[in-house]
């Protein structure tokens, strides 16, 4: 319809241009211009008006926008999307008093004329020539289906809208020429079919059956006689006769509809009389559009599947077109979500982490050897209101898919280290000082010729292992065990930096704000910002034996155009070997370890379900995490501050005090709940272990006094610390900086005694042997 000022009325410009527009079209129409009449009642055959083009495609079939709808992987409903809502039906399923009502109101002769009402257009000039103005319009319903169209194929653009809407001669000849077409190609009762699809009621209700369903939450096939005058009643004004805001005027328009529809004969008076005394009977829906209305918690696996589409290259060439398809709507996704594991998920979350703690919880489950994401979910709901700690951000996924800049994972990145080394040739049993605190060996190898060198004196950069118990010589078996930095630090520098992040590549393992990673050694403690997903995904391809596959949410896609339904091609997960079934099988032995005695245990799925997996906790407790796997599962935790402000020290999460967080306190608890429900029902396969040898020289153990029986080491379950870097000097800065050659380095074979005490590392010291 028309613009309206905001009096309500239309401008002076505006009566005159539609007077005016009108009156030519009356007179083109008698002059036979272009337009020549055929018979007494229709106007013009496709071909009878020479200059005619083919009827447009979108005319015959318009490109309607419809609610998408994202489904789980047994087929149930997560969310319903969509750009405008509608739902197409065929005629047949629109309740008779419905198409009775609308073409009563908006164009009571349409079965009697053609694409133009000649009557209607006479009756309009000698009304609106009376009244000095524009009193009655002349538009057929053919030709606002027209004009509909063009509205529906500007989206939101206002500069599109205006220009399908503006009254000028030209646009109106235009509309003219393709109604007589669709009338030619289409008849009348798909022109009245498609018009009831297209029509706006108000209320973000597009079409008939979605505005059955918003003002009387049925469908639109079963529509009394008085609710179907309501409906028809609206389409003139959708803002002055909306029903749920002014029910007064929505029921006068109501009850005009009813008195015409018994004026053309369609119901009787008596049966106008008694609907129109009847309330206006509203059973209102609310609107709901989008990921806020998802299911299970699964709002920001919802958004992570609308970021799919929008980014990737398959759904179109540019970011453009594949918005274009996404808010047209009609699509059907199922998704790879597990509907068990997503609800595990989530009460996991629930269970440990509270919607208003200081830090927030993401977790993420995906399928080795497929790339399935099985789940996603956060102790910060999605939404909008940041007072009740909802976010839009999915902190599970990259910045480019909606999520945060990431979190620094800590030692869950160690094993991808021990994994380049094992590729590279290095035995499992391996060696290392790894003294309690160290500088940074200096020059290392950095890929494309590049060196990493150290500063020298105070300058040096220096790392230190979480307690000061924690004093080698280690074998690689217990250093994974009891994540210790300064073992792996020395690893790197064995052989070099490039086969490690090589090796990340392999693995999926990018950072999360899409930056290249940096070639420095404390790439090792875990310093690159990552994703829970890109670490699940990563741990996921030693499930696999070595078989990296690229993560994948959606199964596949069916879209609806009009009343024909067709596949769209669909991403598919891409495996390749990243490392060798034997390399990955060692780093599964050793992982094993740290949920059975190292800083893991409370972790562990016990003894009947086989488990593996990291701890790491973060420089300064900004972050902790736990990322583990079954042979059929693989789940990364993460709990921290997504501002990167609140450190992780006498904190209460979920009820709970903490001194300190560590991996194994409280991440890891998350991780067990979420996968034992996650898993329960499924196979229990068991992994390929591997001999890891033993290649430590025999060594004493002392006791309290320096003669008996501690080795000193955390086991992160309170009495120490899980061996990550927490207030040493390195920091999580960039190790990225070129420092001179430092002062020193530390022989591999060199061994600094180890210090006396049991756990609590209340020894009295040691010394250089």
């Amino acid at each position: 319809m028309p613009n309206k000022r905001s009096g309500g009325g239309l401008s002076a410009t505006q009566q005159a241009a539609k007077f005016l527009g009108v009156s030519v079209l009356a007179g083109a129409v008698m002059a036979g211009i272009a337009l020549p009449a055929v018979g007494a009642l229709g106007l013009a055959a496709k071909g009878s008006v020479e200059g005619f083009d083919e009827l447009p495609a979108n005319l015959k079939q318009p490109p309607l926008s419809q609610r998408t709808t994202i489904l789980d992987s047994k087929g149930d409903s997560i969310a319903t999307v969509y750009s405008r809502d509608r739902t197409v039906v065929d005629l047949k399923e629109i309740s008779p008093y419905m198409q009775q009502a609308i073409i009563a109101i908006e164009d009571a002769r349409f079965y009697q004329h053609g694409a133009i009402d000649l009557k209607g257009v006479l009756r309009a000039v000698n009304r609106n020539a009376q009244e000095g103005g524009v009193a009655q319009g002349a538009s057929t319903l053919t030709q606002q289906l027209v004009k509909n169209v063009a509205v529906e194929e500007a989206g939101d653009d206002p500069t599109k809208v205006q220009q399908a809407i503006q009254q000028t001669l030209g646009r109106k000849i235009n509309e003219l020429k393709k109604a007589i077409q669709l009338e030619e190609e289409l008849g009348k009762k798909k022109i009245l079919e498609n018009y009831l699809n297209i029509t706006f009621f108000g209320q973000q209700a597009y079409g008939v059956e979605a505005a059955s369903q918003r003002y009387f939450s049925k469908s639109a096939k079963d529509l009394d006689v008085e609710e179907a005058a309501l409906l028809a009643g609206i389409v003139q004004s959708p803002s002055r006769y909306d029903p749920v805001n002014d029910p007064q005027e929505a029921t006068k328009r109501r009850n005009t509809v009813l008195q015409r529809m018994a004026d053309v004969g369609d119901i009787s008076q008596a049966e106008a009389d008694k609907a129109k005394d009847k309330p206006l009977g509203l059973d209102i829906s609310k609107p709901k559009n989008g990921c806020i209305t998802a299911v299970k918690g699964a709002g920001f696996f919802c958004d992570y599947v609308r970021e799919v589409f929008l980014n990737d290259p398959i759904f179109g060439k540019s970011k453009e077109a594949r918005a274009k398809i996404w808010n047209q709507g009609g699509l059907t996704i199922r998704t790879t979500m597990d509907p068990k594991a997503q609800k595990s998920v989530q009460a996991s979350v629930k269970e440990h982490v509270r919607q208003k703690d200081e830090v927030a919880t993401a977790a993420t489950i995906v399928e080795p050897g497929t790339g399935k994401i099985l789940a996603m979910g956060q102790s910060r709901p999605y939404g909008l209101d940041t007072k009740k700690n909802e976010t839009s951000i999915n902190l599970s996924v990259d910045e480019s898919m909606g999520g945060g800049a990431g979190y620094q994972p800590g030692s869950t990145f160690k094993p991808i280290v021990a994994a380049a080394a094992i590729e590279d040739g290095m035995s499992p049993g391996k060696i290392y000082s790894a003294p309690y605190q160290m500088a940074y060996p200096s020059p290392i190898s950095a890929c494309d010729g590049a060196t990493w060198r150290n500063g020298t004196g105070s300058t040096a950069a220096k790392l230190e292992n979480e307690s000061a118990s924690e004093v080698g010589p280690y074998s690689m078996e217990k250093a994974t065990a009891l994540s210790v930095n300064t073992y792996f630090v020395q690893m790197i520098a064995d052989i070099g930096i490039c086969p490690v992040t090589k090796m990340a590549g392999k693995m999926g393992v990018e950072r999360a704000d899409g930056r290249k990673m940096d070639q420095a050694p404390s790439i090792a403690l875990g310093t690159q910002e990552m994703s829970p997903l890109t670490m699940a995904n990563a741990y996921a391809t030693f499930a696999a034996r070595g078989m990296y596959c690229t993560p994948v949410a959606i199964e596949s896609i069916t879209q609806r155009v009009g009343d024909k339904s067709k596949s769209l091609e669909v991403p598919k997960s891409t495996c390749s070997r990243a490392m060798s079934e034997k390399t990955a099988d060692t780093i599964s032995t050793l992982l094993e370890g740290v949920v059975e005695d190292g800083t893991g245990t409370e972790a562990g799925l016990g003894p009947s379900r086989p488990s593996a997996g990291k701890t790491g906790t973060t420089d300064y407790r900004y972050a902790a995490w736990f990322v583990g796997y079954t042979p059929n599962m693989a789940g990364a935790v993460w709990v921290g501050d997504p501002a990167h402000e609140r450190r992780m020290v006498n904190i209460r999460i979920g009820g709970v005090l903490h001194d300190k967080v560590f991996g194994g306190k409280v991440p890891g608890p998350i991780w067990r709940d979420m996968m034992t429900g996650a898993l329960e029902g499924k196979d229990n396969p068991d992994f390929n272990r591997v001999y890891i040898p033993d290649e430590r020289p025999d060594r004493g153990r002392g006791d309290d006094n320096g003669n008996g029986n501690g080795d000193g080491n955390d086991d992160d379950n309170g009495n120490g610390d899980d061996g990550d870097n927490d207030d040493g000097f390195i920091g999580g800065t960039d190790g990225g900086t070129t420092f001179p050659t430092p002062e020193f380095s530390i022989p591999e074979n060199w061994i600094q005694g180890q210090t006396n005490g049991g756990n609590n590392g209340n020894g009295n010291g040691g010394g250089f042997g």
